[in-house]
């Protein structure tokens, strides 16, 4: 199990936003094939189900692409 799929006990802020998987791709500004693919490879924001539907929260989304700009690149 990944961490991303890994159910962890970790407090919201009140204000923070569950997004659904078409506004978490608005949000990133990516098709939802590409969202789907990264959740399937672990690589993606962290994500969860709620029920059969699966749920981002704003704060994960926001964390995430900070990780991403902070990443070294890969220069040839």
């Amino acid at each position: 199990m990944t961490a991303q799929h890994h159910p962890t006990l970790r407090p919201q802020n009140a204000g923070d936003e569950m997004l659904t998987l078409q506004e978490a791709c608005a949000f990133l500004r990516v098709p939802e094939g590409t969202l789907r693919y990264w959740r399937h490879l672990g690589s993606g924001p962290r994500s969860f189900k709620l029920g059969r539907h699966v749920r981002y929260w704003r704060a994960d989304l926001v964390l995430w692409l900070s990780e991403q700009t902070n990443r070294p690149q890969n220069h040839r």
